[in-house]
């Protein structure tokens, strides 16, 4: 599979485009190249969307956003292989893991389909006083308007049908972003949903090389919605310059903490937990960094941890045997490494890894009690390098596991109901999970963080929800008297 060109997809003519060189992370051989917009095409672009969102008359109708979803479904299931290849390609992601991923696509479809059939207004009651007497008031569901959303490398194919299968759903107008990293995958899916009847005023792709140009579109007064996945800086710094009105859903890291208290079954959890650390080279962004063990356990979890990783397998994702792929990125290699010699000077004790056999991959590392104010302990890692801490008492282990900064999921495992309680309500986090890693998810549920984790709620039925708005209708009438 190869790529020569990956362009912008929009009815907009884009003149004299730039372009950007795409590789595969694994051997960094040149796969593509990325069409970019200039800062001229800007207000052309919002425009198509502005105006398919105005235009009543050929504005899509619940049955033709079901027929298109379904259609879309279909296609995506009949080319599955091609998606998941294309995913190990381009993002790096194992084979056996992007196969997963593009289920979790077909599904997600599946759910703003749901979401939309299940979309309805309330009444109102009245009559109940001499104001609201002779009168019967109901809403219905409205779109909120077009959208910009900006999306992440690591799910490029789940995340892109978080942000525009519930717009699609909607009936909002979407203009698509995906990263300069995977911009493929959501090219190939923005085709099979054309092929499936949506007009391509409503969904537009575009490749931004220039961040003047995506300041220029965020603070456009036709933008209604701002969607992003990313990292938390850039996030609020984009946030901030959204216009009056519009309103946002922000999805960013976190420190995926885990307590395991004395009473866990260490080589019943001990999957989870390599599973949740080192998933997509913990290139996730509730992946587990930190696990809080009592200390008790820590020397045999230590063992058991160093045994098993033994048995990980770091290598060419595109192989259906690979479990760890690359780095999207041979500088966030450099990055990662930095941060584990630093801790290991700042005292903590290497336990394995710590290095890279390739320039595009990170061996499966694990640091014993690094220091509270070591960078490994204070900032998302983002890398497969998993931080083991020792605690006395469950309090202490609470305290360990918060973050001043931020806020997203964190888990405990114990087979005591007291202590499962006392975790949830104390630890500083969106979601808790009890004997489950931090990295779980499935789509209908609510997925998102606070304080610097993020702002909104993710979550197909929930995304969906974000992008309607209530009407209320009020009939004033002699003849209402019920």
């Amino acid at each position: 599979m190869s790529y020569k060109k990956i362009k912008n997809i929009t009815p907009v003519k884009i003149s004299n485009p730039t372009y950007v060189d795409l590789y595969s992370p694994w051997d960094l051989k040149k796969i593509g190249e990325i069409e970019c917009i200039r800062k001229k095409d800007v207000d052309q672009i919002i425009n198509v969307a502005s105006k398919a969102f105005l235009d009543k008359k050929k504005y899509l109708q619940k049955v033709d956003r079901l027929n298109i979803l379904n259609n879309c479904k279909e296609k995506l299931e009949k080319n599955s292989k091609k998606f998941s290849d294309l995913i190990a390609l381009e993002g790096g992601k194992p084979l056996k893991d992007s196969k997963i991923e593009v289920n979790r696509a077909i599904n997600g479809i599946e759910l703003c389909i749901e979401a939309l059939k299940k979309s309805h207004g309330t009444e109102i009651p009245m009559n109940l006083n001499a104001a609201s007497a002779n009168k019967i008031a109901f809403t219905r569901k409205f779109p909120i308007g077009p959208i910009l959303a900006i999306s992440a490398f690591n799910h490029p194919l789940n995340l892109i049908v978080h942000q525009v299968g519930p717009a699609i759903a909607a009936g909002c107008p979407i203009i698509i972003k995906p990263s300069l990293d995977t911009p493929a995958t959501c090219y190939e899916f923005l085709r099979l949903l054309f092929k499936s009847g949506l007009p391509k005023e409503f969904c537009q792709m575009i490749n931004i090389k220039d961040h003047l140009i995506t300041k220029e579109i965020i603070s456009d007064l036709r933008i209604s919605f701002f969607s992003f996945i990313g990292s938390s800086d850039i996030g609020w710094k984009l946030k901030s310059m959204l216009p009056p009105g519009a309103k946002c859903a922000m999805e960013h890291g976190g420190v995926g903490s885990v307590i395991i208290d004395k009473d866990a079954n260490l080589k019943k959890l001990l999957p989870s937990i390599l599973r949740g650390a080192f998933y997509h080279a913990g290139q996730v962004c509730v992946s587990i960094q930190k696990v809080i063990i009592h200390e008790t356990l820590i020397d045999e979890f230590i063992y058991l941890v160093e045994k098993s990783i033994k048995k990980i397998k770091v290598g060419n994702p595109r192989k259906i045997t690979t479990d760890v792929g690359p780095l999207i990125r041979p500088s966030e290699v450099n990055r990662i490494d930095k941060i584990v010699q630093q801790s290991i000077k700042d005292g903590a004790e290497l336990v394995c890894g710590g290095f890279s056999k390739k320039e595009t991959t990170y061996e499966c590392t694990v640091i014993k009690n690094p220091k509270e104010n070591s960078i490994i302990s204070k900032q998302e890692i983002f890398g497969p390098v998993l931080c083991v801490y020792s605690f006395n008492s469950i309090e202490d282990a609470i305290i360990k596991a918060n973050h001043e900064k931020f806020s997203f999921q964190s888990s405990v495992f114990t087979n005591n109901i007291d202590t499962a309680m006392l975790c949830y309500e104390n630890l500083d986090a969106k979601s808790v999970f009890i004997n489950e890693q931090t990295a779980f998810r499935v789509d209908w549920m609510p997925f998102g963080g606070i304080k610097n984790s993020g702002e909104g709620v993710g979550g197909i039925e929930y995304s969906f929800s974000d992008l309607m708005y209530d009407k209320l209708m009020v009939i004033n009438s002699e003849k209402i008297t019920l």
